[in-house]
C-alpha cells in the first residue's frame, strides 16, 4: 500500500517511519535544527512550493528522505491507518 503525500508523491506505507505536525514540531528547537541539517545535507524533499503542514520521514531504498507535504499530518495518519501521536 501506497501513501500520497501531495503533488506526485507516494511512498509505500511500509517506508514511513513518522509522520508529523510542522507547527508544532518545530516549537522544540532540536526538531528545527535536525530539519535544517537534513536540508543541507539533501535529505529533504519538498513538494510544493505552498508552505508545508507536515513532514514525513522514510526509508526509501535504504536512503533517509524527509518529505515536507503541504497535506495535515492527521489528513496523511487517516489516509495510510497509521496512529498519530501528538508531541
Amino acid at each position: 500500500m501506497f501513501l500520497h503525500l501531495g503533488e506526485n508523491i507516494v511512498v509505500p506505507i511500509k517506508d514511513i517511519i513518522g509522520i508529523f505536525d510542522i507547527e508544532t514540531s518545530t516549537y522544540n528547537s532540536d526538531t528545527t535544527q535536525f530539519l535544517r541539517m537534513a536540508e543541507e545535507d539533501g535529505f529533504v524533499q519538498k513538494i510544493t512550493k505552498d508552505k508545508p503542514k507536515s513532514f514525513i520521514i522514510a526509508e526509501v531504498n535504504k536512503k533517509s528522505r524527509i518529505y515536507l507535504s503541504p497535506i495535515s499530518s492527521s489528513t496523511l495518519a487517516k489516509r495510510s491507518e497509521i496512529l498519530c501521536y501528538e508531541l
